[in-house]
């Protein structure tokens, strides 16, 4: 059994008293009792225990201070202690399961599922570390104090990171960087976010983390002086005026200095926002706007403000909940000074984040958390088959700053800074995404790509034909308009694969040849496909000879060898009765020459675009485009039927074809824009056009031959200039 030492049980006990205390002053529906029960079967598993305590920060003193940070840092109630508790005591081989069920309250419950839920997750050695944060967010989704507890064990770990050797310490703070701190900064724990990145900086690149550290303690009587001399005529005049209030000067985080050391490519000494001003009032509820606008005023008849840098977090808080006022102005000897302006309740958000909101449960800041959650879980929830592809989109939106704009009747859509009309209209619906052809932003027409900007005013244009496309991902930045793309993508896969299937069946109807599953599992084979799916989707999209096919099932080929196909068992150019009768424009493989290739029909590449060779049974070399919707398949794969291509320089004559869609105003419109661009650019050909009209909006499929991608950009450019022009993109197959 595991011994605890007087002097450690000593600590125990006082720490134990200090968080029956602190949680007395939170509201919460759990009473003491339980608290008491839960701890009562922790220290008795503590007991039984053998070996657990004896790695770094596993021990009842680090549960007790973990609670502690839940509960005074974060401001966690007796409910999560509780569950705490309880989840601890099952590490350490406690069954608990019945009597957590029968004994304790259903939210108490949840929560010591939910940190059990985790735990198993993070022993699964066969999952990826990104399966493994998505389950997590999944959990944090049903009850977010889970993720708050975890964020307390994380930061009490850290804490503890001197006693962890070397690997672990890289684990830790690898972590940290990765998810943890930027959660608490979605989540609005910013003190906990500044000490987890601190801390990871000092364990990753400690030379960095103590050189800044040391010249900010060198520099710390020198601050200090400034601030006294710049607060002092503030402090002046707001007791003058009657306020009640408390000054403080915060010196920014070591990370975020050498942040923006690196950032703007300076030294220590350039940075010249090192600490920041705050003034936190004490103020009643309705007077908060009130009073803060009115010391901003104060402030800022003082020192001459920055226009650019007034950040208003009062009359729209964040998503998270953080208000505050923030400028910045000219203090003494010309330097430039951050200055946050807030009430003693929204520093305690700031500071306690969305645990704060149980606390104050008014105002807009606790509906935005809400409002996130619930994205949150209608992302996790939507089957997702890539979880690295998650893990990054998610993580891009926690760290977002944000943009406010409106609907037509009005109502305010909270987006991250760069979100495109495309990410609005998403957020709308997703129908309603998948069908944008473009928006009218404050009465002016717009396309899908155009980025939108505080205070705008959007209306989507929607077309019953418009289809997402993989392009669509290089200008979205919501984590559900990321989503959304890629599954309405995946299922045209689906699409393809059921239209291959008809392909196949009518064409053995046709050879008299039966339809079963023996006959695919053959050509599966053949063909080295790993999926039915993959099969019919390289006969839906022409990658298959239809007649080679025919030729190995009636038994009029040879089986083809078994061997791994490369570049060398081709064909040459010379030999094939396919060769192309102009020069050869694409260099394959460079040990080999001559080869017979085709340009693939499903993305249509053209001279400049990044492709690959994909090595077919029958046609020789297929050129893909790198971002071919079947280019992540193919190379997954069959990555041994992969070859390397670029293009080498071709003679002006040869002209690549390409279809774009044009949407505009009406017929007229889209007609003349492009015979305008012809009309300046007459190396442009057209094979034809065709046009439809969608809510009054014109739409024209155009099928061009052009010399290379620098051409076609340059049309698509002199397109998107012209009036009446909405939208104007390539479209991957030709129409």
């Amino acid at each position: 059994m595991m011994k605890v030492s007087a002097e450690e049980n000593e600590q125990i006990q006082k720490l134990y008293s200090v968080l029956i205390n602190d949680v007395e002053r939170i509201r919460s529906g759990v009473s003491n009792t339980e608290v008491e029960r839960a701890y009562h079967y922790l220290v008795e598993s503590e007991e039984k225990t053998e070996t657990a305590n004896h790695r770094p920060g596993n021990s009842l003193l680090t549960c007790m201070r973990t609670a502690l940070v839940g509960v005074n840092e974060i401001g966690l109630g007796r409910t999560s202690v509780a569950g705490y508790f309880l989840y601890q005591a099952k590490r350490r081989g406690s069954d608990l399961d019945n009597r957590v069920h029968s004994e304790f309250n259903p939210d108490v419950c949840l929560i010591y599922e939910g940190l059990v839920k985790i735990d198993t997750i993070n022993e699964e050695t066969t999952s990826t570390q990104a399966e493994n944060f998505r389950s997590l967010l999944l959990n944090m989704a049903k009850d977010v104090r889970v993720i708050l507890i975890r964020l307390a064990e994380q930061t009490e770990l850290m804490r503890q990171m001197h006693e962890f050797d070397p690997r672990e310490q890289l684990r830790i703070a690898s972590e940290a960087t990765f998810l943890y701190a930027p959660l608490a900064h979605r989540l609005g724990l910013y003190l906990i976010k500044s000490e987890m990145e601190d801390l990871s900086l000092k364990f990753t690149d400690r030379e960095t983390y103590t050189r800044i550290a040391r010249k900010l303690d060198e520099t710390v009587r020198a601050r200090t002086k400034f601030i006294r001399e710049f607060t002092t005529p503030i402090q002046k005049v707001l007791e003058e005026q009657g306020f009640q209030f408390e000054i403080k000067g915060r010196p920014k985080s070591i990370h975020s200095i050498w942040n923006k050391m690196k950032k703007k490519e300076v030294e220590f000494e350039d940075i010249y926002d090192l600490f920041a001003i705050r003034i936190i009032l004490e103020s009643e509820l309705k007077n908060e706007k009130a009073d803060c606008w009115q010391v901003y005023s104060a402030v800022t008849d003082i020192y001459q403000p920055n226009p650019r840098r007034m950040r208003d977090w009062i009359s729209v808080p964040k998503t998270n909940g953080y208000e505050s006022l923030h400028t910045t102005v000219i203090g003494p000897g010309g330097k430039w000074v951050e200055v946050q302006i807030r009430t003693r309740r929204m520093n305690e958000i700031a500071e306690k984040g969305v645990a704060a909101h149980w606390k104050y449960k008014e105002g807009e800041g606790e509906r935005g958390i809400d409002g996130w959650l619930a994205a949150v879980r209608e992302i996790l929830e939507t089957p997702e088959s890539d979880a690295d592809n998650f893990i990054d989109d998610f993580k891009l939106s926690l760290y977002s700053k944000e943009i406010f704009v409106f609907t037509p009747k009005g109502d305010l859509r909270k987006f991250p800074k760069d979100a495109s009309v495309l990410d609005f209209a998403y957020d709308i619906h997703t129908d309603v995404g998948a069908t944008c052809i473009g928006a009218r932003v404050n009465g002016k027409s717009v396309p899908i790509r155009y980025v939108l900007q505080n205070g705008d005013k959007v209306e989507v244009i929607t077309s019953k034909n418009q289809k997402p496309s993989l392009d669509w991902l290089n200008f979205v930045v919501t984590s559900k308009a990321q989503k959304k793309i890629r599954q309405k993508v995946d299922e045209e896969l689906v699409k393809e694969a059921d239209g291959g299937k008809e392909i196949i069946q009518r064409r053995l109807k046709n050879w008299k040849i039966e339809y079963n599953d023996e006959v695919i599992r053959r050509l599966l084979k053949e063909y080295k496909f790993a999926t039915a799916k993959d099969f019919y989707c390289q006969v839906y999209n022409e990658s298959i000879d239809l007649a080679a096919i025919k030729d190995f099932l009636t038994g009029e080929a040879p089986a083809l060898d078994e061997t791994v196909l490369s570049a060398e068992h081709l064909t040459t150019k010379k030999e094939s009765q396919h060769a192309k009768k102009s020069d050869d424009y694409l260099v394959i493989d460079e040990k080999v020459s001559n080869v017979d290739y085709r340009l693939a029909k499903c993305c249509t590449p053209i001279m400049g675009d990044r492709v690959f060779g994909f090595v077919t049974i029958n046609e020789g070399i297929k050129i893909h485009r790198v971002n071919c919707p079947n280019a992540a398949q193919l190379i997954g794969k069959y990555g041994y039927r992969v070859v390397s291509a670029k293009w080498s320089r071709t003679d002006s004559d040869t002209v690549f074809p390409v279809t774009i869609q044009v949407s505009g105003e009406d017929h007229a419109t889209i007609l003349k824009g492009v015979s305008d661009a012809i009309a300046k650019d007459l190396k442009v050909n057209i094979g034809s056009i065709s046009m439809q009209t969608e809510q009054g909006i014109g739409i024209g499929i155009v099928n061009l031959k052009v010399r290379d991608l620098q051409h076609l950009e340059s049309l698509l450019a002199r397109l998107n200039q012209m009036k009446g022009i909405y939208s104007v993109s390539r479209m991957e197959k030709m129409g």
